[in-house]
């Protein structure tokens, strides 16, 4: 693996995380790997033996399964350094702290290393990188303020997956599971169930909006699992919302609910990075109400791309569900738009062509 492929003309890297259980920097790896990939990319993978990653499918990619029990543990570290001994990638790109603090290289004679942040994490334990790239500017000037070289923090969005939507009778089969009625309107939401998603305003605001709306009634698909789901349940119990709340728990594949929405909601707080939500609901044609949280004012048009609330708001959530579920010329707008902006900013090609000039960059490749 030390030498880049002819075919490709590109440097070889080892993508690392060390995470066990499934969020928003896992399903990420998980994109990005298969995007390599399907780029003919030469790269490995390493990931935590037994984690909620082992197992899974990675296509042609080649995976080494380490320990990372700890953030200090000296065999992981020394199993990962041996690793990038053996393999001798050009570029060594981390995940999240736990692979990033054990990933130790020389300033000079040896891979680069880049650590990918998602959020504005301590950056302690990633300030031994060669180099950060972050997936807002609101995050990489955060970043430079907090001491981070402007020149070596580089701003990459995510990209949107390109929808692929599934055939008709899988559809069908599961509005039946979810006991939706024909008519309903369907309302989805994507996310772990922790606070920074905001799920209790959104049922709050589901209580705030009649049964039905132009004859539709309304129904919410929460699209996760996570440690908030017995309190949001009883929350919805409380105020007397089961009847129009399916909790479908975790989903590796968002397909089939973002194809049966009728409306996307976005209800995150203010602490939400860049909310890859924004740019799926895009992807897959679908009316958008989000919170205007730091990573929807970078990305979101209030009116054009998406029907934007006050963070924490569910008076003003609800408001927007009602204003654009009234209006089908708006979400016909907020629709054409967003497909527009996926198209043009946020397509799978046109991201990994950014991470792939910067590795050629950063390598001299």
């Amino acid at each position: 693996m030390n030498c880049s492929s002819p075919l490709t003309n590109l440097p070889t890297s080892l993508q690392i995380i060390g995470s066990k259980a499934l969020g928003g920097a896992e399903r990420w790896f998980i994109r990005f790997a298969a995007a390599l990939a399907e780029r003919g990319a030469p790269s490995e993978l390493a990931i935590r033996r037994g984690s909620a990653l082992d197992g899974l499918d990675f296509g042609p990619l080649a995976v080494h399964r380490l320990p990372f029990r700890t953030t200090w543990d000296p065999w992981s570290r020394q199993a990962l350094a041996a690793l990038i001994a053996k393999r001798r990638p050009a570029l060594v790109q981390t995940y999240m702290g736990r692979a990033t603090r054990l990933t130790r290289l020389p300033a000079r004679g040896g891979p680069i290393h880049l650590a990918r942040l998602g959020g504005y994490y301590k950056l302690s334990p990633y300030r031994h990188a060669h180099g950060w790239i972050g997936n807002t500017r609101g995050l990489c000037d955060w970043m430079v303020r907090e001491g981070l070289p402007a020149d070596r923090v580089h701003h990459i969005y995510n990209f949107a997956e390109p929808a692929q939507p599934l055939p008709e009778t899988e559809v069908a089969a599961l509005r039946a599971t979810l006991d939706l009625p024909p008519n309903a309107w369907v309302l989805v939401t994507l996310g772990r169930l922790v606070p920074v998603k905001g799920q209790r305003y959104l049922i709050e605001a589901l209580a705030r909006l009649p049964e039905s709306l132009s004859d539709r009634p309304l129904v919410l698909l929460m699209v996760g699992d996570g440690p908030l789901a017995g309190a949001l349940q009883a929350q919805a119990r409380a105020l007397a919302q089961t009847h129009r709340i399916r909790w479908t728990g975790w989903q590796r594949d968002p397909r089939p609910y973002l194809q049966l929405a009728d409306l996307v909601v976005f209800p995150s707080l203010e602490e939400e990075t860049l909310g890859n939500v924004i740019l799926e609901a895009w992807s897959w044609e679908r009316p958008l109400v989000t919170a205007q949280f730091r990573g929807a004012r970078e990305l979101v048009h209030h009116g054009e791309d998406a029907w934007c609330a006050p963070c924490a708001d569910a008076a003003a959530l609800a408001e927007g569900i009602r204003e654009v579920l009234a209006d089908a010329n708006l979400r016909e707008r907020l629709v054409a738009r967003g497909a527009e902006r996926v198209a043009r900013e946020f397509s799978r090609a046109a991201i990994l062509d950014q991470y792939l000039a910067l590795y050629r960059r950063l390598t001299g490749v």
